[in-house]
């Protein structure tokens, strides 16, 4: 039913991932901004576990064959139709023949768009997501190219709505990039003054930056101890090599790792995470666990008001 005329830089069909499979060392993978991406599915009508489209620093240009119901989310690329500014975080009828399209990235790294019934896609281990190091899900285990054909699952029998949206209070502050972060379980392996400029300093994030994680850049902090055995790793983690240049593990992360971990960013904070690009600094706030369950809970009644029939 969607035509992809131009793909944009990176486009990928993704859902929430394949965290039952990490126990067998597969990633978990799915959206990296999982927020945005479940507020899309609510706005289009989906269930927040359907596929969506999420687009990397860049939007692609897409044509509708048949008429459909949308909605962006996440970083704003100034979305068009047929060359009129569309709204965000808005669910928006889409007719026959009609062109969605990008101009200029403002902010964020990643947007989403989904589509009323939400988009089909190869299923692997239980799960749409693309996986391109192994080359499954999605479309064909792909990024999204000229040509390509969407389809769009069918099934729904509630009548499609357009005009619901959410408030921008409800939506994650994402021009502030301070990253709400527990201690990890090496954090002692740092002295006193790592410690202190690991949950003080800023950091940039650097080219080295894909959807397995950030390669951080700031002060150094220094490590000690010895190398340790390989242990389960999260979406979140905040490795500290050798190097002493820290590493944001991201959806695509290695399952397990012998890097110590120094601090876990909460998942309140990760859609925060998951738009920053290249050259952009961040903080890591200390908090607790208190206080972590207060964020997420925040996000979490943010989606319900779009639950409510």
């Amino acid at each position: 039913m969607i035509r992809v005329v131009e793909p944009g830089l990176f486009t990928t069909i993704q859902d929430l991932g394949r965290p039952a499979a990490i126990a067998a060392g597969v990633p978990p993978g799915g959206a990296m901004d999982r927020f945005a991406h479940r507020a899309a599915n609510l706005l289009a009508g989906n269930s927040p576990q359907d596929a969506t489209l999420e687009c990397t620093m860049s939007g692609p240009h897409l044509v509708a064959d048949e008429p459909c119901l949308i909605a962006i989310t996440g970083a704003d690329f100034q979305p068009r139709i047929n060359g009129a500014p569309a709204p965000m975080w808005t669910g928006t009828f889409l007719g026959r023949g009609d062109r969605l399209t990008f101009d200029q990235r403002l902010g964020g790294a990643r947007a989403y768009i989904a589509v009323r019934g939400g988009f089909e896609g190869d299923r692997w281990l239980g799960s749409r997501s693309t996986s391109l190091m192994a080359g499954r899900g999605g479309m064909h285990g792909r990024s999204l190219a000229k040509g390509d054909q969407l389809s769009i699952l069918a099934g729904r029998v509630a009548p499609a709505v357009a005009g619901r949206d959410l408030a921008s209070r409800l939506r994650p502050a994402y021009s502030d990039h301070a990253l709400h972060a527990m201690p990890g379980p090496h954090l002692r392996r740092l002295d006193s003054e790592g410690r202190k400029l690991l949950f003080s300093a800023s950091f940039t994030v650097t080219r080295d930056a894909d959807r397995m994680g950030y390669r951080l850049e700031g002060p150094r902090l220094s490590t000690s101890g010895d190398e340790l055995l390989s242990f389960g790793l999260v979406t979140g983690a905040v490795q500290v090599p050798r190097s002493g240049q820290p590493i944001l593990l991201m959806a695509d992360h290695q399952t397990a790792g012998g890097y110590p971990v120094m601090a876990v960013v909460i998942s309140a904070s990760m859609p925060i995470a998951a738009q920053l690009a290249p050259g952009d600094t961040l903080r890591f706030i200390q908090t607790t666990a208190a206080e972590a369950s207060r964020r997420r809970l925040a996000l979490s009644a943010a989606l319900a008001t779009l639950s409510a029939p």
